[in-house]
């Protein structure tokens, strides 16, 4: 059962408009530091238990950097804006020293065979995880208006970071997303017949801006979920997007259908839309303005599919030509 301290924490970040996400990580986060110190109010503890424990997961848990990064920044909204003690900017603990993994790229081929194995529930949102370079909460709380067919782009409002940007969307999918959103129409239509439907979730203040907005179809979900279910923040009865997971599963049992040997995410999909557009002879900076990154030298990554072995190196087996003997599997092994 949540302790009445973390409750109070979740319904703060929520009045903050976190999301439910972030809400969850940090509520994890805090947990797991709370119960490091002893079960210690956090009031009671101050910068050196927040280092022992951020050390603690570098040096114990061998987090990578990111996770860990992730953890100093619950620490930090939890005495900023909880304990009202902020944490000092000159923390001092150990660092993660883990090396970052090099992001797995499938083939043109492999793509293609992966999208053919899709369920089609989810096909759609795999082909515009790959095609436009999406993330996979990018994808799922994509709504309607944020679609332009006039121009072949999509609009993605308040993604990693906060920030918006505009990418592109493949002319090819055109027609299965307009019958996609049929789908939605009519399920907006079978809603707003049930008495105690509230429409779709809007975000920030909008529903007050726009009373309208929750039932028009440009604000709802373009996957949304099959049952409608209670808005954990009021209670109200609405249809959200696909949960998470399911996108998750269906990426992994595509692989599986597949054939594909490789470890296959959602997140593979984007790295694969960023090493083609490379293959292509694209610009990286008009890469990095499609998937969002701040700094180029996260977008360069993606260049070492198209090197020549490590760091550009060619083999010197290469050059032995036709002079190399191979093994047959006939061959009985030797011991």
């Amino acid at each position: 059962m949540t302790s009445p301290f973390l409750q109070h924490l979740a319904e703060r970040m929520r009045a903050m408009r976190y999301r439910e996400n972030t809400v969850r990580t940090y509520s994890l986060w805090i947990r797991r530091y709370i119960n490091f110190c002893g079960q210690k109010h956090p009031s009671e503890l101050g910068h050196c238990e927040a280092e022992r424990f951020l050390s603690y997961l570098a040096t114990q848990c061998n987090l990578s950097p990111s996770t860990q990064a992730i953890a100093l920044n619950a620490l930090v909204f939890l005495y900023k804006e909880i304990v009202n003690q902020p944490l000092a900017l000159t923390l001092e603990f150990q660092r993660s020293q883990r090396q970052p993994k090099l992001p797995v790229v499938l083939t043109q081929s492999e793509v293609s065979a992966l999208l053919a194995s899709a369920a089609p529930r989810y096909r759609l949102a795999m082909q515009l995880m790959y095609g436009s370079g999406l993330r996979k909460s990018e994808a799922y709380r994509l709504r309607i208006k944020d679609l332009d067919f006039d121009y072949s782009g999509i609009q993605i409002w308040d993604s990693k970071g906060g920030k918006h940007r505009r990418v592109t969307l493949a002319r090819e999918l055109f027609d299965a997303l307009r019958c996609q959103i049929s789908r939605v129409h009519h399920l907006l239509q079978q809603d707003r017949k049930h008495p105690q439907y509230r429409g779709v979730n809007m975000p920030f203040a909008l529903a007050r801006k726009f009373p309208n907005g929750p039932f028009e179809l440009g604000w709802q979900f373009l996957f949304p979920s099959d049952t409608l279910s209670h808005d954990p923040d009021g209670g109200a009865l609405r249809r959200h997007h696909i949960h998470p997971s399911c996108l998750r599963k269906a990426v992994k049992m595509a692989a599986r259908k597949a054939k594909i040997t490789k470890q296959v995410t959602c997140h593979t999909l984007r790295h694969s839309f960023a090493t083609h557009l490379l293959q292509r002879g694209t610009d990286i900076r008009t890469i990095q303005a499609q998937l969002g990154h701040r700094d180029l030298r996260t977008t360069q990554i993606y260049t070492h599919v198209l090197q020549m072995g490590a760091d550009g190196v060619q083999s010197p087996l290469s050059h032995l030509g036709h002079n190399i003997d191979y093994v047959s599997e006939r061959q009985p092994i030797c011991h």
